[in-house]
């Protein structure tokens, strides 16, 4: 009856139960608030305090959004379905696994994370649609390139991954290697890699219809028309896409010298307006265009936030963490289990692998020791507890990331289309993977 094993089965059910991710999310914090001895009043004003954790990612999700609009509106969406259909036509394996690998290098060699996806993944819907590719596939491997580099490859965000796993490991008296981390993911890493052969190739590979929608997929393109008086025909490239590309090309340069979304998707709205792809007197569509696109993702992403100060406030994290100890005993499988389950809750809960490791090294660690796992079994352990609920989690941008994209036209479902897929293949091929790592390693 822990506070946060019941708020993330509350949520869970909830989100299953289609009932709306933010309603579902305020209804959790209630469960996890009361239960815990605060009042309603209390649960509240913690909640709402806590909004601003992820006020950055929402507000970069947002100009992203409004960036996208921009990049649809100039007809050069057209031009890149028109290149990629005749060399991806019946190959519908080889596209998703190249899905896979574009979503890979947003995390180490371009660490530009989620902000690839609302720009490229919308106008490539068309000919997803054409190919009768199953979007949840589409959803798998999206998420697997978001979320199994991190684990492996130390660099870029992976390398911000296993530098908390170092650190909070030497913090709590285990000494560990940098260099040694990815070995000690090996493991979990490759079960994921099997649970995205599984989708790819078993789960999702039967033919799914969906609705065609207007080019662009809404995104009103009649006013490139008004920017530079071209209309939706192909006619070549013009100045709109010039500017376009060159406005795609200092967001990612932005993002890579600052480290920082905001200021890379700024950016490149402003390199439009300034060399004149969009003009001025349209940034009010502009801006309704976006909100509408990611409004919905930025506002969960708040909610989350506050859901997870929640959660923290009670202190009943820590309270499941710290009796996961009155449970195991001197047994390393029993030990190993508890673990894997522990971290599923908390990070479904938190919705962020990278805030759970310092919660979960600081009993886990000393509790690895005392049952005589290895560092590099501990290492795999505290790893792959942190990372087993990011994916499936409502609240994470590994599946917000996603649906962001694949739901422009509103043909898929953050939950069922989205959350249950990416649990199914990866989280429990993971929990297996962290106990196989931590029994032979």
């Amino acid at each position: 009856m822990n506070p946060v094993v019941v708020s993330v089965v509350v949520l869970a059910a909830l989100s299953l139960a289609r009932v709306n991710v933010i309603v579902a999310l305020l209804i959790a914090a209630l469960v996890a608030g009361l239960m815990s001895g605060l009042s309603i009043e209390d649960t509240m004003s913690t909640l709402v305090g806590g909004l601003g954790g992820q006020g950055e990612t929402a507000l970069s999700y947002i100009l992203l959004g409004i960036l996208s609009v921009m990049v649809a509106r100039s007809g050069i969406t057209e031009k890149l379905i028109r290149w990629i259909l005749p060399r991806i036509q019946g190959k519908r394996a080889m596209t998703l696994f190249g899905i896979a690998g574009l979503a890979c290098l947003s995390q180490n060699l371009v660490p530009v994370h989620i902000a690839f996806i609302p720009i490229l993944i919308p106008p490539l819907l068309t000919v997803f649609n054409r190919m009768k590719i199953d979007r949840r596939a589409v959803a798998t491997a999206l998420t697997f390139g978001l979320k199994a580099p991190y684990m492996l490859i130390p660099l870029g965000f992976g390398l911000i991954f296993q530098n908390i796993i170092v650190g909070e490991m030497d913090a709590h008296g285990m000494e560990i290697e940098l260099a040694q981390v990815p070995l000690a993911m090996a493991i979990p890493v490759a079960t994921m890699v099997v649970g995205l052969v599984i989708s790819i190739l078993l789960t999702y590979r039967r033919p799914r219809e969906y609705r065609d929608t207007a080019p662009g997929l809404g995104l009103a393109t009649a006013g490139a028309a008004d920017a530079q008086g071209t209309s939706g025909t192909d006619t070549g490239w013009t100045r709109q896409h010039i500017v376009v590309l060159i406005a795609l090309a200092v967001t990612l340069v932005l993002q890579l010298v600052f480290g920082s979304l905001v200021i890379a998707a700024l950016g490149g709205v402003l390199i439009i307006f300034l060399f004149r792809g969009e003009r001025w007197r349209a940034s009010d569509e502009l801006a309704h265009g976006g909100v509408t696109m990611m409004g919905t993702i930025a506002f969960i992403m708040l909610v989350a936030s506050g859901y997870a100060s929640v959660l923290t406030e009670t202190g009943a994290v820590d309270s499941l963490v710290s009796s996961a100890a009155g449970w195991i005993g001197d047994s390393r499988l029993l030990a190993a289990v508890v673990m894997m389950m522990v971290g599923m809750l908390v990070t479904l809960g938190i919705g962020s692998s990278f805030g759970t490791i310092p919660i979960l090294a600081a009993i886990f660690v000393p509790l690895c020791a005392a049952v005589g796992f290895t560092p590099l079994a501990t290492a795999a352990l505290v790893g792959a507890a942190g990372a087993i609920g990011d994916a499936g989690s409502p609240a994470s941008d590994s599946t917000l990331g996603p649906t962001s994209g694949l739901n422009v036209d509103g043909q898929h479902h953050h939950i069922w289309d989205t959350c249950v897929p990416t649990f199914v293949h990866f989280n429990i091929p993971l929990f297996f993977g962290g106990i196989i790592a931590a029994m032979v390693l």
